[in-house]
């Protein structure tokens, strides 16, 4: 052995242990990607479509204007003493953020199949970024509802500044059920036919077109388990708080729903993580 060899730098390659095993510093590195991702999935959700950005207003419009005839009409559902177009309005918001993006983060392994096989990256940077396309859908929503709240004269509360933290509630909890469901999906393709049916079944299970008050108190509990629960009912008080009868700060049920939320997203990161070496066979 030469001098030169033995000087030579020795490199120990050893498994990532930790927070280090998630790879989160490659995802900063690579943002550049996570933007050209966002951008395309805007892209390509409204070319060569006929109303285009349209269908983000009109969706949950439509679905507000179907509540109220039924629940708020026929049903009498309570609203808190607020026009219950404004009270399902604005759950609808954060509900139909979450859906729309757990429903992209689950199938969005599948969908970038072309990408997996052929080039490296960390892979979190997929379901990520079905999430963070939604905030655009998100805003342009959003903007409907201030228009609504000043045509009933509603002003927002000063718990107003409390939205981003309810927003990033919901993203985590999209993010957490993402990246459970898009690491399944590339080995057990019949999720796809799960996830639709989750959606609709989580939208009753949350209080989006009734208050939590309508809850025997007794068993309010169970709502909290349910992490969009804080989110919809957080959404209201920050905006409609002062309006609403029965309306209250996020209680002592609050900090469960981000418990399980943690408990979710940090599994969920794991699991895709652990699985994450076997996408580009499987797929």
């Amino acid at each position: 052995m030469t001098e030169g060899e033995m000087s030579a730098p020795v490199v120990v390659i050893e498994p990532s242990r930790g927070w280090a095993a998630l790879g989160l510093r490659d995802l900063w590195e690579y943002r550049e990607l996570l933007f050209f991702l966002v951008w395309r999935d805007l892209k390509v959700r409204y070319r060569q479509t006929l109303l285009g950005v349209l269908w983000v207003v009109l969706q949950p419009v439509l679905s507000m204007v179907v509540f109220s005839l039924l629940f708020g009409g026929l049903l009498k559902v309570p609203s808190g003493g607020v026009p219950y177009p404004i009270f399902a309005y604005a759950a609808l918001l954060p509900w139909n953020y979450f859906a729309a993006s757990f429903n992209r983060s689950s199938t969005s392994l599948v969908g970038s199949a072309h990408l997996i096989t052929k080039v490296y990256f960390p892979r979190l940077v997929i379901p990520i970024s079905g999430v963070l396309s939604g905030l655009v859908d998100f805003a342009v929503a959003f903007v409907v509802l201030i228009g609504m709240m000043a045509f009933y004269g509603i002003a927002p509360t000063p718990a107003v500044v409390w939205l981003p933290a309810f927003i990033l509630l919901a993203m985590a909890t999209a993010l957490g059920f993402g990246l459970w469901l898009s690491a399944l999906n590339v080995r057990y393709r019949d999720i796809n036919y799960l996830i639709p049916y989750l959606v609709q079944v989580g939208m009753y299970l949350t209080p989006v077109i009734y208050g939590s008050s309508l809850i025997p108190e007794r068993f309010r509990f169970l709502l909290a388990l349910n992490p969009m629960t804080g989110v919809v009912e957080g959404f209201r008080w920050a905006l409609l708080g002062n309006h609403l009868a029965d309306a209250q700060p996020p209680g002592a049920l609050f900090p469960v729903s981000i418990a399980i939320t943690l408990l979710i997203l940090v599994s969920g990161a794991i699991f895709f993580r652990h699985t994450e070496r076997t996408f580009a066979d499987v797929i």
